[in-house]
C-alpha cells in the first residue's frame, strides 16, 4: 500500500492545483517499484496496450509504436519506453494511482509507466492535463516553467516539442520523490541513469468532446427531441433574416436540456468511460449464482477490485429519487436507496468484505450487484 508525506493537501488545493508546479521530496518512504522494465516490456507485446518506444539516436528522434515482438530492436541510443494505463494491469500500479485520491478518481485518466536509459527523454513539451511525475528507480533531471507563447518545434510528427523555456523548477529527482505539473507549463526530463518514472494523468475533456459525447447519448436514449416553436413570429423583409429572439429561442432549447435529470447521467456516463477496460481471461472468470454470492458474503470472503475499475455518480440531491445509480465504463447500475451507504462502501474499498455478516446487512439487491460485478469481471472473490 502507497501512503504519501510530506503533503499539506489543503494547501496544495488552494496554492498549487492548476496554478504552479511544486516538488515533493520524498513523497513516498521507502518507494517500492510496483514493476519492472521487463514487465514493462511484456506489457508493450500486447495489442490492447497503448506503447511507444522514443528514442534520440544520430542526431535525430525517432518513434515506434507497439504492439513490439521484439522491444530491443527499436531501442537506439537515448531511448525511452512509455506504457499507458498501466494502472489498469498491474494491481500494485493501482493503488500507486489511488493514492492520489485527494483529486476525485473520475477526475484522472490513467498511469503511464516509462523506463529509460541514460539521457533519454521526449524533449520539451507542454501537456494539456496536470500531471504527478513519481520517480521509481534511477534518477531524472526535470527542468519546469510557466505559461507562456512558446514556438512548436517539428522534429517529428509524432512529436510535440517546443523551443526553449526559462526554468523556475530545476532538480533532480530521485527514488520517492514527486513532481506535479499543471497543464500547459513547459517541461523537460532528462534521465541521468536508468530510471523508471510513474505519470498519473487526469482527463481534461473539451467542450467538443462533451457535445460529441452528449449528442451520442441523446441519440441512444432518444432524448432531447422537442422541436422548435415559434408561435410569435414576426414579419421581417428579409427572408433569410434571423432575429435576435430567435437566437435566443434556440439557446433557450438547449439551455433547457443542461438543466434535466439525464444530463447528470449523461455526466456520470461520460466520466466513467476513462479508457479501455481490463481484457479479462475469459477462462478465469467463474459464473457465480446469486446464492453462491451470498454465501461467500455471509462467510466474510474478501472481494477484489480489478485494476483499473472506477466507478461513478453523481452527487444526489433531497428528492424523491428511490435508487442509487451508478456507472462503470459508461453502463448503469442501480439498487434501492437504502442500500447506497454498502454499495459505496463496496465500490471504494479495493479489498471488501462484510463487516457485519448477518443477512439484514447484505439485501437481496446487493447480493445481485455484488453477483453482476464478479460475472462480469469488475471484482473477484479471493
Amino acid at each position: 500500500m502507497y501512503s504519501q508525506n510530506n503533503i499539506d493537501i489543503k494547501k496544495f488545493l488552494s496554492q498549487y492545483w492548476q496554478k504552479k508546479p511544486l516538488v515533493i521530496k520524498q513523497g513516498f518512504d521507502n518507494f517500492i517499484d510496483p514493476l519492472d522494465e521487463h514487465d514493462l516490456a511484456g506489457l508493450s507485446q500486447e495489442p490492447f496496450i497503448d506503447s511507444r518506444i522514443v528514442s534520440y539516436t544520430d542526431n535525430g528522434w525517432q518513434v515506434s509504436h507497439g504492439p513490439f515482438e521484439d522491444v530491443n530492436t527499436h531501442c537506439l541510443g537515448a531511448w525511452s519506453l512509455l506504457v499507458q494505463s498501466v494502472d489498469h494491469f498491474i494491481p500494485e500500479a493501482d493503488e500507486l494511482m489511488r493514492s492520489f485520491d485527494f483529486i476525485p478518481h473520475w477526475r484522472m485518466d490513467d498511469l503511464m509507466v516509462s523506463f529509460s536509459n541514460k539521457d533519454a527523454g521526449v524533449g520539451p513539451h507542454l501537456d494539456q492535463y496536470d500531471v504527478f511525475i513519481i520517480q521509481g528507480k534511477g534518477s531524472r533531471r526535470w527542468q519546469v516553467g510557466l505559461p507562456g507563447n512558446f514556438d512548436t518545434v517539428n522534429l517529428h510528427k509524432d512529436l510535440s516539442q517546443i523551443s526553449g523555456f526559462d526554468p523556475i523548477i530545476d532538480q533532480v529527482l530521485e527514488p520517492g520523490d514527486i513532481i506535479y505539473i499543471p497543464a500547459n507549463h513547459p517541461h523537460n526530463g532528462v534521465a541521468l541513469e536508468e530510471c523508471l518514472n510513474y505519470s498519473v494523468g487526469f482527463r481534461a475533456p473539451s467542450q467538443q468532446e462533451m457535445l460529441s459525447s452528449l449528442a451520442d447519448f441523446a441519440i441512444d436514449n432518444n432524448l432531447f427531441t422537442q422541436r422548435y416553436t415559434d408561435a410569435e413570429i414576426v414579419h421581417r423583409e428579409f427572408s433569410g433574416e434571423v432575429k435576435h429572439r430567435e437566437v435566443a429561442r434556440f439557446k433557450h432549447m438547449l439551455q433547457q436540456l443542461l438543466e434535466t435529470e439525464q444530463f447528470s447521467n449523461w455526466t456520470a456516463q461520460f466520466l466513467s468511460q476513462g479508457g479501455e477496460k481490463q481484457d479479462f481471461d475469459e477462462q478465469n472468470i467463474q459464473n457465480f449464482s446469486h446464492q453462491e454470492i451470498e454465501e461467500k458474503l455471509k462467510a466474510g470472503v474478501q472481494f477484489i477490485r480489478c485494476p483499473g475499475v472506477k466507478a461513478v455518480f453523481v452527487e444526489q440531491q433531497l428528492t424523491n429519487i428511490q435508487d442509487f445509480t451508478f456507472y462503470l465504463q459508461g453502463e448503469p447500475y442501480s439498487v434501492p436507496l437504502e442500500d447506497k451507504d454498502l454499495v459505496i462502501d463496496f465500490l471504494s474499498r479495493p479489498i471488501f468484505h462484510l463487516e457485519n455478516t448477518n443477512l439484514d446487512q447484505s439485501s437481496i439487491f446487493f447480493t445481485q450487484l455484488v453477483t453482476t460485478m464478479v460475472n462480469t469481471g469488475y471484482w473477484y472473490p479471493d
